[in-house]
Parts: C-alpha cells; structure tokens; sequence
C-alpha cells in the first residue's frame, strides 16, 4: 500500500491487530508460508495446460463453426483463469516466497496481452489501497458512460446503465490490450492518479508482451484461416473472458451496502482505519462453492483477499473463518452473500439504483 495512502485513514486499532495475531497463529498452526501453499505448481499447469489444449485446437484442429466457437469460448475462460490464478497471485506476491517466481507468474499477463507492470499500479497501489473512494479507484472509474458510486455525477443517460453496462463488460478485453495500457504509458496516469512510467526490463517486458499477444492471437492463426474468422474467434473468446472477469470483480465491490467514501484529496482523512475500510468496501460470495472458488482464485473470498492480499489465494478460506469470527466481536460490517445468483442480483439493483434520479434512489 502507497504511504500516502496509508495517511489517509486512521491508526490501526484493536481489531487490525488482533486479526493478524490470529492469522499468525493460523500459519504458524499448519506450518505453512503465508505466501506458498500446495497445490500452486499443479493448478497453474492446468490452467495454462487448459488455454495450450484451447488454443492448439481451434487454431489447428476446428472445422466446423460449432467446433470454433466452442473452442473460442473455453480459449476465453482459461484466458480468465490464468488471470484469477497465476497472474494475479504473482503481481500480489502470493504464489512463492522467491520474488523471482512471483516476476514470472506476474508475466503470464504480458503473454495474454495487458502489462503486469501497468496492472500491478492500478490494481495492487491504487485499487487495493483504496477501494472503491472516488477519484482514487479506476476500477470504479466508468465515467462518463455508467455510475457505480454515489458521489460520482448523474447523467440522464444512466437510468438505462442496467441494461447496458454489460456491453462495457464484454469489452473490458478489447479495451485493455489496444487503448488502456497505451493511453496510461503515455500520459502517465491511472485514472486520475499519476504513476512512474516503465522503463529498462519492464518496457521491454511490455513490448514483448504485446508482440507475443499479436503474434499467437493474430498472426499465426491468419496463416491457416481467413482474417474475418480469426477476428470472430477473437471477439467471441475475449468477450467471454471480459463478462467472466468484469463480472467476479464487480460482484466482490459494486453491491448493496458496500462503502463508497470520497478520498479525492491529499488531506483529506477517512473516518475509519484501513483494515475496517477494506472489509466494509469489499463482499464474499458464494462461499461453500468450491467449485467456483477454484477456477476464481479464491476472489470470492474478496475481504480476506482485501486484508491480506499477500496471501496464496488458496488459504483464503481458512482465513475466511477467523475473519469473519473478528469482525463479529468487534462489530465490523462483514458482508457475504450466499450464492452468485444473490450477489449478481445485489449488482443489478446497485447498477440500477446508480442510474435513477435522487428521488428515486432515496
């Protein structure tokens, strides 16, 4: 987290301290770095085993357009579930102990097109830092086109943002490999926050990322099949990919009664500390699927991933219950909703609340 970030609530309390005590236990309990566990090595293989296995058979195998689309589609997921899995523990620093082994999972989003560099910016400082304040989250950042917080200005347009908000979702993909990494290293900025430019390994890195991406997306699949197909197969699998991700992530933030404060200004203090901001902006769903909370990387488990984001995502829900134990004596807001179907429901209701007049929303 950014030391200005970190003036900006206030000091860490009883609760924040005690629940590390009882985290430390927990590790110490089973023996276990908080930022390794097993199981890590295996699971990467099989999701990128699973986008290799994709991606072979629609470019070298499909004949049929049923057979492409399907393809396509599991491309798309896999796609998502590198991100949930590999990438995302190693921007946090959750995959290993070695920071060398953390670099390279963190590169897998290179490989599928965003920068890791740009990312770890925008989601580990910024995001994480303060999640869901105005003017300090992109994330919650759609403007002028939809509004998700209360702060942020209505426009009429908006009373429809429930109907086409997941327009934007399925572009989420599209816009992140060919405008929104370009857009912020060229101006320098993440929404409204500056950030240092890449330079050295991370330039290059981000270069070659984007080569790599053209290249397998693109490039060698035009060598066997006409462009328009090769373009269809990509918005199809992208667009899978962009609702699966958009859609986890908005459910673990943009609900009913989650806190959206306004932090817009360097002096500008919270009313609460840090950790209690992190649970109180952030919600749990569907937490006895395991499914789910196997191919999502623990994201449903967003509150345990919030206070320590360090963590393999694979330990968050043994946390969840030592957390949620905490936060019930010392009163803080522990919010999970029991399903997807009752989160997505949540969402709509926050999307459509967002879009109406004052008077209507009150």
């Amino acid at each position: 987290m950014a030391t200005s970030s970190k003036a900006r609530y206030l000091a860490h309390g009883r609760f924040y301290a005690e629940l590390r005590r009882r985290v430390e236990i927990h590790f110490a309990t089973i023996g276990c770095a908080p930022n390794e566990a097993p199981g890590m090595y295996a699971k990467t293989a099989v999701m990128l085993g699973w986008f290799a296995a994709s991606y072979v058979l629609l470019v070298f195998w499909a004949a049929t357009y049923w057979q492409a689309c399907a393809l396509a589609v599991s491309l798309g997921l896999a796609t998502a579930g590198i991100g949930f899995n590999v990438q995302h523990d190693g921007v946090h620093g959750g995959y290993s102990p070695r920071k060398g082994v953390n670099r390279l999972m963190a590169l897998s989003l290179d490989m599928l097109g965003g920068s890791s560099y740009v990312w770890s910016w925008k989601h580990n400082v910024f995001h994480h830092s303060n999640p869901n304040a105005v003017g300090l989250d992109a994330d919650i950042d759609i403007q002028p086109l939809c509004r998700l917080a209360p702060a942020q200005p209505r426009r009429a347009g908006h009373r429809f943002q429930h109907l086409y908000i997941w327009l934007l979702y399925s572009l989420l993909l599209v816009k992140w490999h060919f405008v929104d990494d370009f857009k912020e290293l060229v101006g320098g900025r993440i929404g409204g926050l500056h950030f240092p430019r890449p330079h050295g390994l991370s330039l290059w890195s981000m270069v070659a990322g984007k080569f790599l991406f053209l290249l397998w997306a693109f490039g060698v699949p035009a060598l066997l099949h006409p462009i328009w197909q090769v373009g269809m197969c990509y918005a199809l699998g992208s667009l899978t990919a962009s609702l699966t991700m958009a859609v986890t992530f908005q459910l673990a933030h943009c609900v009913e009664g989650a806190a959206f404060p306004v932090l817009d200004g360097a002096a500008v203090r919270a009313r609460t500390e840090w950790a209690v901001h992190q649970v109180e902006a952030s919600a749990n769903f569907a937490p006895r699927n395991r499914v789910l909370s196997w191919y999502v990387g623990g994201l449903n488990y967003q509150i345990e991933h919030h206070l320590f984001p360090s963590v393999c995502h694979l330990h968050l829900r043994g946390l969840s219950r030592i957390v949620q134990a905490t936060c019930l004596e010392y009163g803080v807001n522990y919010r999970v909703y029991p399903t997807v179907r009752a989160a997505l429901a949540s969402h709509v209701r926050w999307v459509y609340r967002m879009g109406r007049p004052r008077t209507d929303a009150a």
